[in-house]
């Protein structure tokens, strides 16, 4: 994965499931990388080391694997479900877990299903499934598949890394691989033991990221998925093929379907752990506006509009051992993700993760602590599933108290459930025209009379009993534009204007603590902190994603700033978001003049894409700048 937890930011990783001991099986496993601590650490891939291989093995000859005859749908269906598919359901709730702890999965599937959740994100790596050509240990997988079952869980299996025979190297992350009929026996294999339990199946594990190395990432990620599609269809014509990428890269998925994978994909899996940061942060409308991105991007590239949208992992660290504000954090930013991503229309959401490791920070993703004891977020995500129901329906939004978030859900029982909190530092109160009631998200329920305030902070809360007309207030808001933040679909400039108390218009500083404030006599702006090194030299800045959706290439970006003193020089660069990742602009670093007044820094970009990859758009970068600046402003314009 290559995504970074800078403050608030975290990052994770893709899942797997085992069920035998660590040491006993421990090549077998997907292994995850570490949750960083800054917003552009690399991943850092956990390698287990060779073990012996399972004797329970099933030899099926080195020749390629002979599929079974294609599958008519009617044979994969249950005689007791009408219009069901039992491998299927409407169910959001996912949890995935780590390669390191997974193999305790008999002991917290259960409080899984407890929680609501009805979908897991696991398999063994390829190389664990076949250690040599033709030769088969499916004894791990029936049991994750058994037990899922026996929980109620539907398992979504990831087809990764290249099994070390299979490899460019001997490894399981280099490629291309050796040959791509290696790849279509081990679909092949895995479809037609599987199908009468899974339908979905998920191309690699962020190939975008660190878990890849190859000549040609997009083309040669394009490559598998169309022969996993093609192979897959040919055993079961009703399976699912899923591509998949770290954070949010919306770029690199565009890359692989013009490389190829075109038409040969069911539905898009992202992992945008820095946007899920950036809403512990007030980052709420960068967030909503993912499943535009890529509703657009598969537009422009004439795929289906219909295409299901999966956030197959999101997670928010909390400390190992328990601290009720940090605690209390997760559970609140797990119950807004999944929220938010139901409201803009993904259909499944995978949290990461249930029971994690800590990788060195002190903090772990899972909702499920290391004894077992279950963190807030455990609560809140039990609170979510219970009131809104294990198929719920997204109806609308309400603006709350002119300004705080308001989202309508219907709960598949014919009841309504709003739920609602306020941006950060900020209280929001509003009332209702009958009693209502209130539930936290550790499940607590209280009445609230007709009339009397509800004051909304940044925790949300959920409210049902709701009076017929703030239903039907909201439900006809379904599909309108967001109250929050402005309409910059049609604007030419955005700006910001920092100070003590910054003016957005259109152009958002994402991370206030990488700038101080400094006091003129008549105005103020902001300094930045380069002296403290490391993500001081950043100032990040996200636009309006109405300004600048996806396909938007030319704009011009300007910061407006000067040097402390004349005699104390200073310069930046500025770093921003691409068709081709995150890059320097063009012009490179600019030196600030050498007085004291005002000056403006431009830089023009033909190539932007401006979807929030890691939360952020641009960031102007002072690495190696002598002395610190002071900055006002800065603004994007829209050039032909």
């Amino acid at each position: 994965m290559q995504s970074k937890q800078k403050k608030f930011f975290v990052m994770g990783v893709a899942v797997t499931w085992l069920l035998i001991s660590c040491t006993q099986q421990a090549s077998n496993w997907t292994v995850h990388t570490t949750p960083a601590t800054n917003q552009e650490t690399k991943n850092e891939e956990v390698t287990n080391a060779p073990t012996k291989a399972s004797p329970i093995v099933k030899e099926v000859t080195n020749a390629p694997v002979t599929p079974t005859p294609v599958v008519k749908q009617e044979q994969l269906v249950s005689p007791l479900a009408t219009n069901q598919d039992p491998r299927d359901d409407g169910s959001p709730w996912g949890m995935g877990s780590s390669g390191e702890w997974e193999g305790a999965y008999p002991k917290f599937n259960p409080l899984l299903e407890q929680a609501g959740v009805r979908w897991v994100r696991l398999w063994n790596e390829w190389g664990g499934i076949e250690p040599k050509q033709g030769q088969f240990n499916w004894d791990s997988t029936d049991k994750i598949v058994a037990d899922a079952k026996a929980n109620h869980l539907h398992v979504l299996p990831i087809w990764c890394y290249f099994a070390p025979w299979a490899s460019a190297d001997g490894g399981t992350r280099k490629g291309p691989i050796k040959d791509m009929q290696f790849w279509r026996d081990y679909v092949s294999a895995s479809v037609t033991r599987y199908h009468a339990d899974i339908k979905y199946w998920e191309v690699w594990n962020e190939f975008n990221g660190s878990f890849y190395k190859g000549i040609n990432k997009p083309k040669e990620y394009a490559d598998l998925v169309v022969a996993a599609y093609d192979t897959a269809k040919k055993i079961d014509p009703t399976a699912k093929i899923g591509m998949s990428v770290a954070n949010f890269d919306v770029a690199f998925l565009d890359a692989a379907i013009k490389a190829g994978a075109a038409d040969h994909f069911d539905f898009i899996c992202v992992h945008p752990y820095e946007n899920l940061g950036a809403v512990a942060g007030d980052g709420e409308m960068g967030y909503l506006s993912m499943a535009a991105s890529l509703r657009k991007m598969l537009d422009d590239n004439k795929q289906k509009k219909d295409i299901p949208l999966w956030i197959t992992e999101m997670g928010y660290s909390a400390p190992v051992n328990a601290e009720p504000k940090a605690d209390d954090k997760q559970a609140s930013t797990l119950v807004k993700g999944h929220l938010l991503a139901i409201a803009q229309g993904f259909q499944r959401i995978f949290w990461f993760e249930a029971r994690g490791p800590s990788y060195g920070h002190g903090t772990d993703l899972g909702i499920i602590r290391a004894d077992w004891s279950l963190r807030p977020a455990y609560d809140a995500l039990k609170t979510m599933t219970t009131l809104l129901g294990p198929e719920t329906k997204y109806e609308g939004w309400l603006d709350m108290g002119k300004g705080g978030y308001g989202f309508l859900f219907n709960n598949g029982a014919g009841g309504n459930v709003l739920a609602a909190w306020s941006p950060p530092g900020k209280e929001y109160k509003t009332t209702f025209t009958s009693e209502v009631h209130i539930t936290d998200v550790t499940g607590k329920e209280s009445p609230l009379a007709a009339g009397q305030e509800l004051t909304l902070n940044n925790t949300p809360v959920f409210i049902t009993h709701l009076p017929v007309d703030q239903i039907q207030l909201a439900q006809n808001n379904l599909g309108k534009p967001y109250p929050w933040g402005g309409d910059y679909a049609h604007a030419s400039v955005v700006t910001c204007r920092l100070g003590a108390v910054n003016m957005e218009d259109g152009l958002k500083l994402t991370n206030l603590s990488t700038t101080t404030v400094e006091n003129g006599l008549t105005e103020t702006w902001r300094r930045s902190k380069c002296s403290s090194g490391g993500e001081g030299f950043y100032i990040y800045f996200r636009a309006d994603p109405q300004f600048a959706p996806f396909g938007t290439k030319n704009l011009k970006i300007t910061v407006v700033v000067k040097r402390i003193t004349p005699d104390k020089p200073a310069h930046m660069q500025l770093c921003y978001e691409s068709l081709k990742g995150y890059r320097s602009a063009p012009g490179g670093a600019k030196e600030i003049p050498a007085d004291d007044k005002w000056h403006e820094l431009t830089w023009t970009v033909n190539d932007a894409n401006f979807v929030g990859q890691w939360g952020w758009n641009f960031r102007t970068d002072a690495g190696g700048s002598p002395n610190e600046f002071y900055i006002k402003e800065v603004r994007i314009e829209k050039i032909d």
